[in-house]
């Protein structure tokens, strides 16, 4: 199983979770865990994924979610776990 991490920040409203997982399902990208939060009113959404089946390159898995970030007005994208955890581990 190849992991990735998916990142999803911006303003709350209707409908973010579903477009996105929408999304991934078209990549042929499975949602393994999710974690979400407002603060405030600022969204936040951690997804763990797997991309061991995805039926897209992975840089146009990038291009696609952060396209759709835009239309969306936030920040989404999407990194290879081992990145992800070699970042953000002390």
């Amino acid at each position: 199983m190849k992991k990735a991490i998916v990142t999803v920040i911006g303003q709350d409203r209707v409908g973010i979770i579903a477009e996105v997982s929408v999304m991934l399902a078209g990549c042929g990208i499975n949602v393994l865990d999710i974690s979400q939060t407002l603060l405030q009113d600022t969204f936040t959404m951690v997804m763990l994924v797997d991309v061991a089946h995805i039926t897209v390159p992975f840089a146009e898995v990038k291009r696609i979610l952060n396209d759709l970030g835009e239309r969306m007005d936030m920040s989404v994208r999407i990194q290879r776990e081992d990145i992800f955890q070699a970042m953000h581990t002390v």
